[in-house]
């Protein structure tokens, strides 16, 4: 403690030694702090204790101990187990939800595979989730199927480059049947594989030349010539390819079964049959609907 020569001292602080040593006379005699200007005594009664914690004279409890202070406020750990098995538990419904889908979608791929008479198992795609309740009821409110480079029939008749097929409301009954409210589909057949069904000998090419209409073209030895055919719905599941006008003078027995040939769709659904067939770049175009059709193995 330093001191100030301008201010007066307490009455209570006297002097005791030349050296400037400065204490408080307690009538017990208790030993001083010595601090930087000397000694200096604090008072010691009923309310101090010199051997308190927090240095000589701190305040001490009615039992003479020393004061310790408010307890510490320990901040309480929530226990989070509930929320962590929760998620566990929700993981493990979607992983038996996804893993049940998979299989659901694998053996309806069979089923579609039968059929439809493909060579291959198409993609299935069930939609919807979550697809237990779906399962449950045995009713799927949407099924996308995809396949390519695909053929369709008994003896691979048709190659079917490209076929989507969307099934909305599809219902199970038993293992090997299912209904569906509405059917729609699509197919790409090729100028070649339509030429091939249709057993159009080497030398003739297909391509395309309008919406319902094909080009024609003839190369075989001295005879070139092109001509034009009209692709018309026959019948529920086939297409005529006919060609129109006149051949120029090219003998029929040359064309062979080019002059006029059909095409039959396989294997269509029950209830399923061609709604539009239209000329594209790419080939033939078909596409077909049904109502309440019948999926069976």
């Amino acid at each position: 403690m330093s001191s100030d020569p301008t201010r007066p001292n307490p009455e209570w602080w006297q002097s005791q030694d030349p050296q400037g040593n400065q204490g408080h006379q307690d009538p017990q005699g208790a030993q001083g702090y010595q601090g930087p200007q000397g000694t200096q005594r604090f008072p010691v009664g009923p309310g101090y204790d010199q051997g308190a914690p927090g240095g000589p004279g701190g305040p001490r409890g009615p039992r003479g101990r020393g004061y310790q202070g408010p307890p510490r406020y320990r901040r309480r750990r929530r226990r989070r187990w509930p929320f962590v098995s929760l998620i566990v538990i929700l993981l493990i419904l979607i992983a038996g939800d996804r893993a049940a889908n998979a299989y659901t979608e694998d053996q309806m791929a069979s089923q579609v595979q039968s059929s439809l008479a493909l060579s291959g198992k198409p993609q299935v795609t069930i939609q919807g989730f979550p697809f237990l309740t779906q399962l449950a009821a045995r009713d799927f409110r949407t099924v996308d199927i995809s396949a390519s480079n695909e053929t369709a029939g008994t003896g691979g008749q048709l190659e079917i480059a490209s076929l989507t097929a969307t099934l909305h409301g599809m219902h199970i009954h038993g293992l090997k049947s299912a209904t569906v409210d509405q059917f729609n589909a699509s197919a790409l057949v090729t100028f070649t594989a339509l030429g091939k069904a249709g057993g159009i000998p080497q030398g003739i090419t297909l391509s395309a030349d309008g919406p319902n209409r094909v080009k024609v073209d003839i190369s075989i030895g001295p005879l070139s010539d092109t001509l034009v055919a009209q692709v018309t719905q026959s019948g529920a599941g086939q297409i005529n390819v006919k060609i129109i006008g006149d051949a120029d003078g090219i003998p029929l027995s040359v064309l062979g079964s080019a002059s006029n040939f059909t095409i039959s769709i396989p294997k269509l659904p029950a209830g399923v049959s061609i709604q539009s067939v239209s000329v594209t770049q790419q080939g033939l175009r078909i596409t077909a609907s049904g109502h309440n059709t019948t999926l069976s193995q």
